[in-house]
């Protein structure tokens, strides 16, 4: 039976400045099974994200800042089809990042088989090399694939920046209740895309 409940208020940030040579951005699983019609778990905000995470990853690679794309992988047999329908199958178009945030030959994508992006990947290996003390985390689902990057970041001590308009989920309800985890657990800094400043 549906409950109405409120998510407690958490600060939302008028104003967050990164410096690009100490920060990453890392966009989360925005793959055309979760984002583009005919994909096997489609997101219903997901696409709507893309303007916000695009501007995001211009201005990102602008500045110089590190970029990071996680890609959702699974192969035949893999238990977390047990859990959700079949998605993100290796070599398949839904396992194919948007072309619309397509990365570049130069930016680290990071095959991951579990909703938490440092979980069995190098992706900790590679922020530690490029120094990085921050990270900017957008793309879906924000309380399964961003939710736990993120809580796997501020646990190893990273800061964690989240643009909540450049991140979506399956419920509303969860969007709102993994951002106040984030700001509240997690010490994190929620704001707008556009709200972000890069400059050292």
């Amino acid at each position: 039976m549906a409950r109405a409940l409120e998510v407690p208020e958490y600060e939302v940030k008028e104003s967050v400045r990164v410096d690009p040579s100490r920060a990453a951005l890392i966009v989360v699983d925005m793959q055309n099974d979760f984002v583009k019609e005919g994909g096997t778990l489609v997101v219903p905000d997901a696409a709507g994200t893309v303007p916000a995470i695009r501007s995001l990853l211009e201005r990102a690679r602008s500045s110089g800042m590190k970029v990071v794309f996680t890609q959702d992988t699974h192969n035949e047999g893999d238990p977390e089809w047990e859990i959700w329908p079949e998605h993100c199958r290796e070599g398949t178009w839904g396992w194919q990042i948007i072309d619309e945030l397509a990365p570049r030959e130069d930016e680290l994508v990071l095959r991951k088989v579990r909703y938490d992006a440092f979980y069995g990947t190098h992706l900790d290996h590679f922020l530690r090399l490029w120094e990085v003390d921050t990270l900017i985390i957008c793309g879906t689902v924000a309380n399964i694939c961003v939710h736990y990057t993120a809580a796997s970041a501020a646990l190893r001590w990273f800061h964690v920046v989240i643009p909540r308009d450049a991140t979506s989920a399956l419920d509303p309800f969860d969007l709102e209740a993994s951002l106040r985890q984030t700001a509240f657990l997690f010490t994190g800094d929620i704001t707008e895309s556009e709200k972000i400043a890069f400059s050292a």
